[in-house]
């Protein structure tokens, strides 16, 4: 992680990717009130939510070390918010982008990255996530033309986790924070977070976040015994696993925005349902929740129908 954070300070950025992150961190109603509960707000990135981090750290990354050229389009498979997320960075640094996604994403994802310039090549929808990443494997061993980007098997996804997630939640909470809540998709955001809070202080209770069953469909979320298993996912790492339905984090997206007046996205209906289900069950504590993502990017999905 180290040697990743050397090598992209050697390159030049622009004042737009200087403001991904220091994200706010926004109370949520408890149903304990001797617990706080806490939204780590995503939605506040410049690309709309938590992969920008990510997607900066791999840009940068292999920029630095000369993988990623000019004359490369940098691709990769993507659910939606990691490929928004490299399209604006993409654009921001002069740089082309293709993106692997299931054809049944949202219209509003696949929209926006269009509109940062993107090309977008759309899977198989019954495949799902999984069937992106064969596809951009298939794409990026045909030809030299692409730097493959590999978001599930990219250290530097882990690294913008570990720099920069963790220490902003550590600060925001001055070090009172007991559970982190928090789902896994390339599994990033719990790695790298997850690794930091726990060197910070081990008795933080690490939570992850998975849909109940392959039948479950959180966009964003993986179902891990089901699913292509990310490379720098650890199973070990998490203090506990809670899965969550699909139902479940509808309810808790439609309450949170008509009791709380967050417009939050599916995964971020999945991590709050999780926190307070916590909450719930300690006497005491600080409970932070990842939320990935804003309702805005699910309004043609039946979330909101």
């Amino acid at each position: 992680m180290r040697v990743a954070t050397k090598e992209i300070q050697k390159v030049e950025a622009p004042p737009l990717i200087d403001r991904i992150g220091n994200t706010p961190l926004l109370p949520l109603k408890s149903p304990n009130a001797n617990v706080q509960l806490f939204g780590k707000a995503e939605w506040f990135n410049p690309g709309g939510s938590v992969k920008d981090r990510a997607a900066r750290e791999i840009f940068l990354a292999a920029i630095a070390d000369g993988k990623l050229t000019r004359e490369k389009i940098l691709l990769d498979a993507t659910s939606g918010n990691t490929g928004i997320a490299y399209a604006m960075i993409g654009a921001a640094l002069g740089y082309r982008v293709a993106l692997v996604m299931p054809a049944n994403v949202s219209d509003e994802r696949k929209k926006i990255a269009r509109a940062y310039g993107a090309e977008l090549i759309l899977s198989d929808p019954l495949e799902g996530s999984d069937g992106a990443i064969t596809k951009a494997r298939e794409m990026a061993q045909e030809t030299r033309k692409y730097f493959y980007a590999d978001q599930y098997n990219n250290p530097a996804n882990v690294s913008a986790h570990y720099r920069t997630t963790a220490p902003e939640i550590w600060k925001a909470t001055r070090g009172r924070i007991t559970h982190f809540v928090c789902g896994v998709g390339t599994s990033g955001t719990l790695m790298g977070a997850g690794k930091r809070l726990k060197e910070l202080n081990r008795a933080i209770q690490l939570i992850e976040i998975q849909p109940a069953d392959e039948l479950q469909i959180i966009e964003g979320l993986k179902h891990m015994e089901s699913a292509i298993v990310p490379g720098i996912y650890d199973a070990q790492l998490a203090d506990r696993k809670i899965a969550i339905e699909t139902e479940a984090a509808y309810r808790e997206a439609h309450r949170v925005a008509r009791e709380e007046g967050l417009f939050v996205g599916l995964s971020a209906g999945a991590a709050i349902a999780a926190a307070r289900r916590i909450a719930q069950e300690i006497e005491t504590g600080v409970v932070i929740a990842i939320l990935p993502d804003g309702g805005d990017r699910y309004l043609s999905t039946a979330l909101w129908a």
